[in-house]
């Protein structure tokens, strides 16, 4: 038996190999991955993050070729489970600097499963431009010179053609080929959108990726499992976010709420209420455009949707580009950014950062710090900056770097809104200030999900007061950490919307729902207690969160409650670790734009602010941090986290 056949002999769930791919001499090996990593580190972008801080050394050039690229999926990939066609990349980001990751749907996860791989390790870079067949055979590496130049979809078509089977596929743009700092990845028509990975593939000659296979998932207990599918999948369309307003409205159904209580991102974040938000919300999507709902493979929400303008079918936009490319930059034309939405996917650029840093530009523009011709309201001709910024032509070039290098260059750094260098989702967090806590302590930077996606308690889901800083600390952390186990396992994140009950969330602001909300207000010293009892006392049982019985049918392995948060606490200290490592982490580094922080959202209340010197403080006792946020020796040795 080979070494590789030996080492995924006995597995369940994973498939017990990862393969490093060295771009420059084109030599695959296995990569070393035990059995206790598989069962410590789970997959997905806490498996990578142990990758990375094994491999990368403190000054690593992100778009060098010692940076490094790992693709990885969860052992839930392929298995049938609700929502698991994902998978993560990650790499140190050319945006942040920071170790971060992009997570996707679209069919490349599982078809990277079917070849027999749990993960991919791109190191060093390739001379020439190149794309990668994975199967289970192994790598053959291909020239790229007739797909460099083109668009994701034709390149990921031309891919497939050339292997010439049913496979998974990913590719960058133009916009990865030249090193725009948030290019983005696009498996199907899929995004693995923040944080730059697509530059990061360019800057490694890497054009895409096809892979291939005919394995099957391995499942421990698989009639109990199937049980739990059944029950699990019926309660998912029987919610009414996961199988009511998602699949209904699409993430789009998220705007009308969100203009309701204040929160809708406009005029670069300087309101939370657009005047014309009735325009381009999941409503008025579903009423004039919708053909049909589209989901990614083993999806029972199917919240994607197919649109029709000019009578082409097209893929329709997220709430996040339909407020960054709408209210955040004062544009009511839905049609608009139905063609911005798929143009963008097309040359592989990230449409929120795009959105938020030309508000930024517009903004500088009109406080005269920058004469670049941008103007609120004014949308013609941004097609073609967009063309710009992928192929770095004049304006475009400028553009290409972020809201941060632009505030560096010409100024207003308090409206550049970003967080470590990554712009900021489609929340207005002043009127949501877990919302704006997680923002700032997010390893990621300025991301909703990595943040803990504190808005749903706050007015998407339930109904906690959204400018009370009360137990938003203590639930930000936890849902950071719950969120970090779920990705591992390889599912949509929107599968935790379970974790709240029907009865709660369908009448937030009344009865049983508005009972839990102040209840939850008041959770800051349960929470804390649960987090310095040690983890094999937690064997709670928590049928609101199936993953954790998913998991342990599938792998065999024992998690329960207690092992299974473990596990997203152990991931997300270690990002912290190795952003203290890659010097944009700490205190220095969790903060807002003073827009946030010191300009009232309402002129009339002086605390429409995000509090967060109060809100980080508790935030940082919570997870037993010291008070510059860096985790103790103490709380890394007990989660098994390296402190290198």
């Amino acid at each position: 038996m080979s070494a590789a056949a030996e080492a995924a002999s006995g597995t369940y769930g994973w498939m017990g190999r990862v393969l490093r791919v060295d771009l420059a001499t084109r030599e695959v090996n296995d990569y070393p991955w035990t059995a206790d990593n598989r069962r410590t580190w789970v997959g997905g972008k806490v498996m990578a993050a142990r990758i990375l801080g094994d491999m990368l050394p403190t000054g690593t050039d992100p778009l060098g070729a010692d940076n490094a690229v790992v693709i990885a999926t969860g052992p839930l990939t392929g298995t049938g489970a609700p929502s698991s066609a994902r998978f993560d990349i990650s790499a140190i980001s050319p945006m942040t600097g920071l170790i971060a990751s992009s997570n996707s749907g679209g069919p490349f996860g599982t078809y990277l499963k079917r070849a027999g791989y749990d993960a991919l390790v791109l190191a060093g870079a390739s001379v020439e431009p190149v794309w990668l067949e994975v199967n289970e055979e192994g790598v053959t590496f291909h020239e790229a010179d007739d797909v460099w130049g083109a668009r994701t979809s034709e390149a990921q078509a031309a891919m497939a053609e050339a292997v010439g089977r049913r496979c998974g596929t990913l590719a960058i743009g133009p916009a990865g080929e030249n090193l725009v700092r948030y290019a983005c990845v696009i498996s199907g028509e899929r995004a693995a959108g923040r944080a730059g990975m697509g530059a990061v593939l360019g800057s490694k000659n890497v054009k895409g990726i096809a892979a291939w296979g005919d394995r099957k998932v391995a499942v421990a207990k698989p009639e109990a499992y199937r049980t739990l599918l059944k029950t699990w999948t019926a309660s998912l369309k029987d919610h009414p976010i996961a199988g009511g307003s998602l699949p209904e409205l699409g993430t789009a159904g998220f705007l009308a709420p969100m203009q309701e209580l204040g929160i809708v991102a406009t005029r670069n974040f300087s309101a939370g209420r657009y005047e014309h938000a009735d325009a381009i919300d999941g409503r008025a999507l579903a009423d004039t455009r919708l053909v049909s709902n589209a989901g990614c493979l083993a999806c029972p929400i199917r919240c994607a949707r197919v649109v029709e303008v000019d009578g082409r079918e097209v893929k329709g936009p997220e709430l996040e580009t339909l407020v960054l490319l709408g209210a955040n930059i004062e544009n009511p034309d839905l049609d608009r950014i139905i063609e911005w939405n798929v143009l963008l996917d097309e040359l592989g650029l990230d449409t929120m950062s795009t959105g938020v840093t030309l508000s930024y530009a517009m903004e500088a523009a009109e406080k005269g710090l920058w004469d670049n011709g941008l103007r609120f309201g004014e949308t013609d001709g941004l097609a073609g900056l967009f063309e710009d910024i992928a192929y770095r032509r004049g304006l475009g070039d400028e553009l290409a770097e972020g809201s941060r290098e632009l505030s560096h260059r010409y100024g207003g750094k308090g409206f550049a809104m970003n967080v470590k260098g990554l712009e900021l989702a489609a929340y207005e967090p002043r009127g949501a200030v877990g919302q704006g806590l997680g923002y700032a302590v997010s390893n990621r930077g300025g991301c909703h999900l990595n943040a803990g996606y504190a808005v749903a308690l706050e007015g998407l889901a339930l109904r906690m007061d959204g400018r009370s800083p009360r137990g938003k600390a203590a639930l930000t952390a936890f849902f950071q950490d719950l969120m970090e186990v779920v990705s591992a396992t390889g599912c949509c994140l929107f599968t935790t919307l379970g974790v709240l009950p029907g009865a709660l969330v369908e009448h937030p602001e009344r009865g049983v729902g508005a009972f839990v909300a102040r209840v939850f207000s008041y959770s800051a010293g349960v929470m804390r207690l649960l987090r310095v009892l040690p983890r094999g006392l937690l064997g709670i049982p928590m049928p609101l969160v199936p993953h954790i019985r998913a998991l342990e049918l599938v792998t065999g392995e024992r998690y329960r409650f207690g092992g299974f948060w473990s596990v997203g606490e152990r991931g997300y200290n270690l990002e912290r670790v190795l952003g203290l490592r890659f010097g944009n982490g700490g205190a220095l580094g969790d903060t807002l734009p003073t827009r946030l922080l010191e300009e009232p959202q309402d002129a009339e209340d002086p605390g429409s602010v995000v509090p967060l010197a109060r809100l980080k403080a508790d935030y940082y006792g919570q997870r037993g941090w010291t008070e510059s946020g860096e985790p103790t020796a103490r709380l890394l040795e007990r989660l098994r986290v390296p402190m290198r």
